[in-house]
């Protein structure tokens, strides 16, 4: 399979890429990706979550009225659960969401979406881009000449670059990555992916494990 690179304007040009039949894998792996899905997402989770329980609360403990005589039911004193500013009864506590996946395993999973994307012709190569100030209005034409104004595309480059990232942070539909932030929820998040020229000998780390 081979991709041309395409210039800032759209254009293609002489220069092309050729991802070999022999690299892809020759079989699902759907639930590697569930897994790896469910471990980035359950990350996201800060787990901060709290409730006081009866023993936690400040108040004070006297008994409100005696045990019997009155009729009523036992209540205990005003931390009780059933009055309204009392304790939670086995509420939330913090806790950790994280879970450990190989590293192999998130590797193929990011090998296998790149190769579908691939598969399913959503994959975009083009020049190396450089700003000296950001502009938004820049990276707009830019998606406007591959006409991708309105489609969800990622953006993968060789390393981070500031002016880039400013420049089209506040865009909803468009996100920038260098190749070591790649996870696999952004591959599978976003309709097109576009490589820029310089991060293609890194991709193929991806593609040759």
């Amino acid at each position: 399979m081979e991709l041309k690179i395409i210039d800032i304007k759209g254009n293609y040009t002489d220069k092309k890429i050729e991802f070999h039949d022999k690299t892809f894998y020759k079989k699902s792996y759907n639930h590697s990706v569930y897994l790896e899905i469910k471990r980035y997402l359950s990350a996201q989770r800060q787990g901060t979550h709290k409730t006081k329980e009866r023993g936690e609360l400040s108040g004070s403990t006297r008994k409100l009225h005696r045990q019997k005589g009155t009729g009523g039911s036992r209540k205990g004193n005003i931390k009780n659960p059933i009055f309204r500013g009392g304790g939670r009864v086995f509420g939330p506590k913090p806790k950790k969401y994280f879970f450990k996946l190989n590293k192999r395993i998130k590797n193929i999973v990011r090998k296998f979406l790149i190769e579908q994307k691939l598969i399913q012709n959503k994959v975009l190569i083009i020049e190396d881009i450089k700003l000296n100030v950001p502009k938004t209005k820049f990276i707009l034409n830019l998606l406007k000449s591959l006409q991708l104004s309105n489609q969800k595309s990622l953006m993968i480059t060789g390393e981070k670059d500031k002016n880039l990232y400013l420049s089209s942070r506040n865009l909803k539909k468009f996100k920038l990555l260098s190749i070591n932030e790649l996870d696999s929820f952004s591959l599978m998040n976003f309709t097109y992916i576009i490589f820029s020229e310089n991060s293609i000998n890194q991709i193929y780390k991806f593609l040759s494990i």
